[in-house]
């Protein structure tokens, strides 16, 4: 990249702290390519990077970017409700929940990022195995 003072060279050394609550095995996947991508591997590099934007979406609905983050807990509480892990998004504080308008951007993310459905599909798979 350059920058007013010269070139700089950025890399990758993460994943976004959100992964590792929900739709953690992508969380893997990604983390596993950021990792090859800063060893040298082109494709791998390509893949993060096209999941990066897709991936900060999905998680600015779960966390709630647009409701200021109210829905944070309950964001979380939903995704994993959805997946079979919990029976509700109950919180501590009765009053907290999923922000008004929440749930569609959940809705959204999933159905625009095909990993997140297949993430789903493991968890499904997986499940009664977890719960025997």
């Amino acid at each position: 990249m350059t920058t007013p003072t010269g070139p700089a060279v950025r890399r990758f050394v993460g994943g976004l702290l959100g992964h590792w609550a929900v739709w953690t095995r992508s969380a893997v996947r990604l983390l596993a390519d950021v990792h090859a991508a800063d060893a040298g591997d082109e494709a791998a590099r390509q893949r993060a990077l096209a999941r990066l934007a897709g991936d900060t979406d999905a998680n600015a609905a779960v966390y709630d970017v647009r409701g200021s983050f109210a829905g944070v807990i309950a964001g979380v509480h939903e995704v994993l409700r959805r997946q079979g892990l919990l029976n509700g998004t109950w919180c501590l504080d009765p009053a907290e929940g999923l922000s008004p308008g929440q749930a569609r951007e959940i809705d959204r993310v999933h159905t625009a990022y095909p990993w997140l459905a297949e993430e789903d599909a493991f968890i499904a798979g997986a499940l009664p195995r977890w719960l025997a």
